[in-house]
């Protein structure tokens, strides 16, 4: 399948690993990933936050990196993209108080255009009212939040039609496959060459 554009939606203290990891393993495989945050343009950064699990009752968060977005928030017309990505982290948890953003989301849903969703990205799904009588997953503490928005809860990396969802960075090999697959893209896994001697 030829490559796709994917519309990547990030803000102020996105999860690290899950907005650089699959940024740039979706370029990597080919796609143009446009990565959008409101209320910035291309260039500007979002401060990104790592999240890790130390044994303690939940996560713990650190600093992380600069992450610097390759489109403007206000030019993005959902329509022109194929797919979407959701990371987690703080994000969403604010990314929420945008109706462009949820009428962003819906689009995709309403569109049925694959939609890839991490750890609390699911915040952002439930606010736009798009997990009615989906299954799907996230962060182990937001179980509540898609019952309540009429979703069933599942364990681990699932898929519900276009709907590709996982708990947490750990998940990234599984959910970005999940979403490879539910996006056709064809990963050849040929062995390298030999090398002459």
């Amino acid at each position: 399948m030829p490559a796709q554009q994917l519309l990547l939606l990030a803000g102020d203290y996105v999860e690290d690993y899950e907005i650089m990891v699959p940024y740039q393993a979706l370029e990597m495989v080919g796609h143009d990933v446009h990565a959008v945050c409101p209320e910035k343009e291309a260039g500007e950064t979002c401060p990104t936050a790592i999240h890790d699990f130390e044994g303690d009752q939940t996560y713990t968060e650190k600093p992380g990196h600069r992450f610097e977005l390759t489109h403007d928030f206000d030019a993005v017309d959902p329509a022109e993209y194929d797919a979407l990505v959701v990371p987690g982290g703080r994000a969403p948890e604010y990314l929420r108080t945008y109706d462009a953003v949820l009428e962003h989301v819906r689009h995709f849903f309403a569109e049925d255009k694959p939609v890839a969703c991490l750890c609390h990205g699911v915040q952002l799904l439930a606010a736009a009212d798009v997990l009615d009588g989906r299954t799907c997953t996230g962060y182990p503490a937001l179980e509540t939040d898609v019952r309540t928005a009429g979703g069933d809860w599942a364990e681990g990396v699932t898929r519900d039609g276009n709907l590709v969802t996982g708990q947490a960075w750990p998940d990234h090999p599984e959910w970005l496959a999940t979403f490879l697959e539910c996006l056709g893209t064809d990963i050849d896994h040929a062995e390298p060459a030999a090398a002459d001697d």
